[in-house]
């Protein structure tokens, strides 16, 4: 079993750190391992950040705590653990936040930096965080319902046809704070999963929002993953754990339906 998007985000870029999440793993009976951070970790990405900290108020707060670390530091990291035999099969990458507008910088860094993998995640709309404890005041109750995920469509096609990730960030977290638009989104996301299908880009079925923010789904709703299923998408389970505890947490439940 695979857990392919485990984040260091709230401990040490540290041996012992890294440790923590492959016991668990093992533990959980996970065989492969894929650990990362957020691009907003490392100073290197803070351009891409911009607009959203002139947005102002929490997310500025939250983002003004953030860039702690530099991509030398992390990669550093990467050489001492690649010189561990793990028990099981490790690898390193990140999670970028994408929006389309900053696919020229991100070409350009990733020609100088590479990873095992990289997760291209659409995580704000009009330079505001859809998913975040502001989100609802800041953007949910601003734009209409349609508009929010139009856009979170748009870009998340853009993703894909960057040619820049090897796998999408939780396709469906859009639906987290269970505004739904006026349209059936299934159409949507077969343009997604053909798409996918095509630069093979692998999608998540990502059981964080069930565990994280109490969504009935355990990672994707079930006509959602047939979607996927039906273009031939490559499909990776992963946990989105922030925290060691949570490394593998469901992939048992998930893993027969999504990888068979």
């Amino acid at each position: 079993m695979i857990d392919g998007h485990v984040h260091l985000e709230r401990g040490p870029l540290s041996k012992k750190y890294v440790l923590e999440f492959v016991n668990e793993a093992i533990a959980k009976g996970i065989d492969e391992l894929q650990i990362l951070d957020h691009t907003h970790r490392f100073i290197e990405f803070k351009d891409i950040y911009k607009d959203m900290i002139k947005h102002g108020g929490k997310q500025k707060e939250w983002l003004d705590h953030d860039f702690r670390n530099s991509l030398t530091e992390y990669d550093a990291l990467i050489k001492e653990c690649k010189e561990i035999v793990f028990p099981i099969k490790v690898t390193f990458g990140l999670e970028v936040c994408f929006e389309e507008k900053n696919i020229s910088f991100l070409k350009e860094i990733f020609n100088k930096y590479k990873y095992d993998f990289l997760v291209g995640s659409v995580h704000s709309l009009f330079n505001i965080a859809y998913d975040s404890s502001w989100s609802v005041d800041e953007l949910w109750k601003q734009y209409s319902t349609d508009l929010i995920y139009e856009e979170y469509f748009k870009q998340s096609y853009a993703l894909i046809e960057s040619d820049i990730f090897s796998q999408i960030g939780h396709p469906d977290t859009i639906k987290m704070f269970n505004y739904h638009p006026s349209f059936n989104t299934l159409p949507y996301y077969e343009k997604l999963g053909k798409l996918a299908n095509k630069h093979h880009v692998k999608v998540e079925n990502n059981t964080g929002c069930h565990y994280r923010y109490n969504l009935p789904d355990i990672g994707l709703a079930k006509d959602v993953l047939k979607v996927f299923k039906d273009n031939n998408c490559e499909m990776i389970t992963v946990s989105d754990a922030h925290n060691p505890k949570d490394c593998g947490n469901y992939i048992k439940d998930i893993f027969e339906i999504t990888m068979k």
